[in-house]
């Protein structure tokens, strides 16, 4: 006889032990999981309500800048109809840069209203407002739009062409001011917010970080020390503040990288520390006084810092000092090595020529150097720049004549157009109405040569032009893209 067992008591209670243990744990551990999950939620809730609370702190400051400049043209090519492979910063004021340009077509003589939009700041509760000189530089209108909807006609209070900085202001007061933080303390991988009025759509914020700081050599203005953002930056928003997780301005918005025309990840903003030193003179004067030493500097390569007997690529070689100039005066000589500055470490030549021409003419600074390999200290009198120098572009009266204004090919600027460096002068400004305009010139493209001689920079460029003062005529050959071609010019 088969005996059935049946669990005794204990056992049984040992079993609904094990089991309601089991559930338990399995329970706790769904719960558990939950709540990391929600924890993650209210995170990103966090984190996003952080970005719109900065948003509703900043965009009351921010305003929308329209002009208005009337253009009168005469029979010949019209340099606003066209469309160029080069116009990789496509601002709609980047046409003093890189603007719409292509293949000429006669007009008939017309006056015409040239329109243009972009952004900016207010700093000031009595209406100062910060923008690119790009945006309202040239204009004959400016008009500021509020973010409550009042206009107003705005008047220009100064300009900074080298910069790209200008200031305008409208007559109103207790307007809403966007605090200026500190764009040195700023670090590279940063939460940033980017807010404007892109292709005119107003009050536009987009979201990224820094993605590298001290962005020089660009090509777009003399002095240059970019903050560069993957936040989103298009037409329009030129002008506007971008800003910190504080709600903080720590630069200016100033111009894209871009092959297609619109956004592709790359942004440049000036910081706010050199646009605050700008700003200030710009209020005060109308202008900009800037700092001088009087000396040619040059980065530092491996080569030279061999032949220098350095250990690193470390400091800016002094590479002439102009005579009666502040350095010369300060016992500034040719082959010094610049270490420091007032005590800071002095990276590369355009973080020198930035400091240097913020510094105020007559202030004292000091100079640590290496002098045949020893530490030297120089005390020199910073003198103030004359007028026509610190900037990249090359301009005389014959060449205001033709209509152009020229600049190197920087090794940035030939990677971005598709060129070699030193292949030639390149083409930063056509004049409207000018030979160069209507023999079918445009920014972007470069003179390979003049008057059938090769150069390679301005510098060959304008001694090229020496004969065609006294005959009127000049015969190029320019290059856009892969294309070349010869161009005469007659100046009367």
């Amino acid at each position: 006889m088969r005996l059935k067992r049946y669990p005794s008591p204990v056992s049984r209670w040992l079993f609904l032990v094990f089991w309601t243990a089991a559930f338990l744990a399995s329970t706790a551990g769904s719960h558990a999981m939950s709540g990391v999950e929600e924890q993650d939620i209210a995170l990103l809730d966090r984190t996003a309500k952080a970005f719109s609370a900065v948003a509703k702190k900043v965009t009351p400051a921010v305003v929308f800048v329209q002009v208005e400049k009337t253009m009168e043209r005469g029979g010949g090519t019209s340099p606003f109809q066209f469309q160029d492979p080069f116009e990789f910063f496509n601002d709609p004021f980047f046409e003093k840069f890189f603007g719409p340009h292509g293949r000429p077509r006669q007009q008939a003589p017309q006056k015409f209203r040239q329109m243009g939009q972009g952004s900016g700041f207010l700093i000031k509760e009595d209406g100062y407002i910060l923008t690119n000189n790009h945006v309202v530089g040239d204009a004959d209108v400016i008009k500021v739009k509020l973010s409550d909807g009042r206009e107003f006609e705005a008047e220009l209070v100064g300009t900074d062409p080298q910069s790209d900085v200008a200031v305008i202001k409208i007559d109103a007061a207790g307007l809403p001011v966007l605090a200026l933080g500190d764009s040195d303390a700023l670090e590279v991988g940063e939460w940033v917010i980017a807010i404007g009025n892109p292709f005119g759509l107003q009050e536009t914020v987009t979201v990224g970080v820094v993605s590298a700081k001290g962005r020089s050599r660009v090509g777009i203005n003399d002095y240059e020390d970019f903050i560069q953002t993957d936040a989103a930056i298009n037409p329009g928003n030129s002008g506007g503040p971008l800003v910190n997780i504080r709600g903080e301005a720590i630069g200016m918005n100033t111009a894209i990288f871009s092959r297609s025309g619109g956004y592709m990840g790359i942004g440049f903003a000036i910081p706010i520390n050199m646009v605050k030193a700008i700003e200030q003179q710009l209020i005060e004067g109308g202008k900009v006084t800037r700092g001088w030493l009087g000396v040619v500097i040059q980065d530092i390569d491996e080569e030279l810092a061999s032949s220098f007997g350095l250990e690193d690529t470390d400091g800016v070689l002094v590479a002439e000092v102009s005579e009666s100039s502040p350095a010369a005066k300060g016992d500034l000589q040719q082959g010094d090595i610049i270490m420091k500055l007032n005590g800071q470490k002095v990276g590369n030549v355009n973080e020198l020529r930035n400091k240097i021409a913020l510094t105020a003419p007559g202030s004292k600074i000091t100079l640590d150097i290496l002098r045949d390999g020893k530490p030297k200290s120089v005390g020199i009198t910073v003198g103030e720049q004359p007028a026509g120098m610190g900037s990249e572009v090359s301009q005389n009266e014959f060449l205001d004549k033709i209509g152009l204004v020229m600049q190197d090919l920087t090794s940035e600027l030939a990677a971005q157009l598709g060129y070699e460096e030193d292949q030639g002068a390149l083409v930063a400004e056509v004049k409207p109405d000018s030979p160069a305009a209507r023999a079918g010139i445009r920014p972007g493209h470069l003179i390979e040569e003049v008057n059938r001689k090769r150069v390679h920079n301005t510098a060959e460029l304008l001694s090229a032009l020496a004969p065609s003062q006294q005959s009127g005529r000049i015969l190029f050959r320019i290059r856009a893209g892969e294309m070349s071609r010869y161009v005469a010019i007659r100046i009367e």
